[in-house]
C-alpha cells in the first residue's frame, strides 16, 4: 500500500503524490529546445522527485539520460579539475553499472568504462569522450543534482566552463543535448554569499542557462486529488476538499510541509480535520531533528541582514519592496522563506512565519512581559479552554505597568511583539497562532489563535480615533463571520495621554467584541 513520504525521492507507485505533470512538461519543453537550465528551489522542495520524473519521461521519449548527484562528495573530490573529472566519470559509469541509464549503445557503455579506468583524466580527454558519445547519440541529457556541494570550488567552475564552451560550439561539435543543474543556490550568479565570511568567485560560466520558472508549489486541487486517492485506499471518509485547503493555507503548497502534515496525521492516528492539522503542526515544531528546520535555523543565524528584514516584516508590519539588487532578499526567495507578491516581500507560508516568531521570541524570554505571561498562564484556562478575555485584561495591566512610561515610538514599534511575547508562554505546547497576511500592515494586524480546536480572532491596531476604531469593529465582525465565530477581541495601542485604558464589552450586531486599550 502507498504511503506519504518525506525522506528522499517520491515515486508514484510507492507514495501518495500530487500530480507534477505541469512542472515536468515545462522542463521537457526546455530540453526539447536544446537548452541548458537550472532548477533552484529551497530545501526539500521536491527538486529530486521532479528530476526523477523528468528523467523517466525523457527516457520514454528516447533520450539517453545520465542523472547523477553531487550529494555526499567531499572536498577531496574537488581538489583539482582532474579529481573532479575522475569522480564525474565514476558517477556516469555507476549509472550504467546499475542499468539506470537507458537508450545507450553497448559501444558507448564500453567507452565510458574505459575512460573511468584511466589513471589520470583531463579536460581534453573528457571533451573527446563527449564528442564520441554525442556523435553516436545526439539526444544525451545530463542532469546533476545537489550542485551546491560543488559550487564553492574552483574545479567546479572550470568544469562548468568546459560544458559552456561545448554548448557554445554545439553547431560545429556534438555535445550534450541539454544539461540540467539542480540545487538551492543560483549557479548562474556565484556572487551570492553562499558561505558567510568567505571569498567567492564573481563570474559564473553558467550564464548560458535558460530560465526554469515553473511553480513547484503544490496547488489546492492537486492536494485534494492526492487525499481522495488516500481516502479510497484506506476506506475512510473526510472532507478532502476542505482539508486540502487548510493544509495549503498553512503551507502555501511547500511540498515537504504538505507531505509531512499528511504523514503525521496518518501515522500518529490523528483526525482528518482542523484539530488533526493543528496537532500535526505541533509535532513538526516539537521535532528537534527535523532537517528542514535545522537548516532553517542555521540560515537565519548565518545571514543577519536577512534576519533583520524578517523581523521588520513580522513585528512591525513593514512593507519590504522586492529588489533584484538585494542579495539578502534574493537568498530568502531562493530558500523559499519569503515570496514576492505584487512586488512586496512576505513570509512564504504560515508554518515558516510561526517558526520565525517562535525563534525570535525565544531570544527574548528574559523580557519582563514574557515573564509575566509565564507566571500568569495557569489562570487563563477554564474548563480546558483559553479565557482570552482574561488574557487581554492582564496584558493591559502588565503592559501599562512595564511600558507605560516609554515614548510613543517605542510602543508603536514594539506593541505587537510584546503582545506575542506575553501570549507565547500561555498557549505554548497546546495552541498555535498565525498572522493573517491580508490584514497585517502598519496600522492593523489580525492574529488567529487555535487552542484545542477552538479559534480566536484578535485584532491588534494603532489607535487613530473613534471613526477608525468603528471601521476596525466592522472589519473584525466580517472576519468573525468568515470563521463562523460570535466573539472577537481587539487590542488598541493608544498614544492619547488622556486615554482610558482597560477592557470593555461591545455588542456589534449579533457579535460580542472585547476591546482593550493600552
Amino acid at each position: 500500500m502507498k504511503s506519504f513520504n518525506v525522506t528522499g525521492t517520491c515515486f508514484p507507485s510507492l507514495h501518495y503524490m500530487v500530480d507534477i505533470t505541469k512542472q515536468v512538461n515545462d522542463a521537457i519543453d526546455l530540453v526539447s529546445r536544446n537548452l541548458y537550465f537550472c532548477i533552484n528551489r529551497g530545501r526539500q522542495y521536491g527538486k529530486t522527485t521532479t528530476l526523477e520524473a523528468i528523467r523517466t519521461k525523457l527516457q520514454e521519449q528516447g533520450y539517453c539520460v545520465f542523472f547523477i548527484s553531487f550529494e555526499g562528495l567531499d572536498d577531496d573530490d574537488f581538489v583539482s579539475l582532474k579529481t573532479l573529472l575522475a569522480k564525474f566519470m565514476s558517477l556516469l559509469n555507476e549509472q550504467l553499472y546499475k542499468k539506470i541509464t537507458k537508450n545507450i549503445s553497448q559501444s558507448a557503455i564500453e567507452k565510458i568504462a574505459k575512460f573511468d579506468s584511466l589513471q589520470e583524466v583531463n579536460s581534453t580527454l573528457l571533451i573527446r569522450l563527449i564528442f564520441d558519445l554525442c556523435s553516436e547519440n545526439n539526444k544525451i541529457v545530463l542532469i546533476i543534482d545537489e550542485v551546491d556541494q560543488a559550487s564553492n570550488h574552483d574545479s567546479f567552475i572550470k568544469f562548468l566552463g568546459i560544458l559552456r564552451r561545448l554548448f557554445l560550439d554545439r553547431i560545429y561539435s556534438p555535445t550534450f543535448y541539454s544539461v540540467i543543474l539542480a540545487g538551492v543556490y543560483d549557479i548562474t550568479n556565484l556572487k551570492l554569499k553562499i558561505r558567510p565570511n568567505e571569498e567567492h568567485s564573481y563570474n559564473s560560466p553558467w550564464n548560458i542557462a535558460s530560465d526554469y520558472s515553473s511553480d513547484m508549489s503544490l496547488p489546492v486541487d492537486g492536494i485534494e486529488k492526492m487525499l481522495i486517492e488516500y481516502k479510497s485506499d484506506r476506506n475512510i471518509d473526510f472532507d478532502a476538499k476542505n482539508i486540502a485547503k487548510q493544509i495549503y493555507d498553512w503551507t502555501s503548497g511547500y511540498p515537504y510541509l504538505v507531505s509531512k502534515i499528511c504523514l503525521l496525521i496518518d501515522t500518529k492516528n490523528l483526525t482528518w480535520d482542523n484539530h488533526g492539522i493543528n496537532e500535526a503542526i505541533k509535532f513538526i515544531f516539537n521535532d528537534s531533528n527535523d532537517k528542514l528546520f535545522l537548516d532553517f535555523s542555521k540560515k537565519i543565524n548565518d545571514f543577519p541582514n536577512l534576519t533583520l528584514v524578517l523581523r521588520q516584516i513580522l513585528f512591525n508590519g513593514d512593507f519590504v519592496s522586492y529588489s533584484l539588487l538585494d542579495n539578502d532578499l534574493r537568498l530568502a526567495l531562493r530558500f523559499n522563506y519569503v515570496k514576492n507578491i505584487n512586488n512586496q516581500v512576505v513570509i512564504s507560508n504560515r508554518i515558516f512565519e510561526l517558526a520565525l516568531y517562535n525563534f525570535f521570541i525565544s531570544e527574548e524570554k528574559k523580557t519582563s512581559i514574557y515573564a509575566e505571561g509565564e507566571k500568569d498562564k495557569n489562570q487563563f484556562i477554564k474548563d480546558g479552554y483559553l479565557d482570552l478575555k482574561h488574557v487581554l485584561e492582564k496584558f493591559a495591566v502588565h503592559f501599562n505597568e512595564i511600558y507605560g512610561k516609554n515614548d510613543d515610538k517605542f510602543v508603536e514599534n514594539q506593541g505587537r511583539k510584546l503582545f506575542l511575547l506575553y501570549l507565547r508562554p500561555i498557549i505554548n505546547g497546546i495552541g498555535n497562532y498565525y498572522i493573517e497576511a491580508q490584514t497585517r500592515d502598519y496600522t492593523r494586524t489580525d492574529i488567529i489563535i487555535d487552542y484545542k480546536s477552538k479559534q480566536y480572532v484578535v485584532e491588534l491596531k494603532i489607535w487613530h480615533g473613534e471613526e477608525y476604531n468603528r471601521k476596525g469593529e466592522i472589519q473584525l465582525t466580517e472576519y468573525l463571520n468568515y470563521f463562523n465565530l460570535q466573539e472577537g477581541y481587539m487590542v488598541s495601542f493608544c498614544f492619547n495621554k488622556n486615554k482610558q485604558t482597560g477592557l470593555q464589552e461591545v455588542n456589534f450586531g449579533d457579535k460580542k467584541l472585547y476591546e482593550v486599550v493600552v
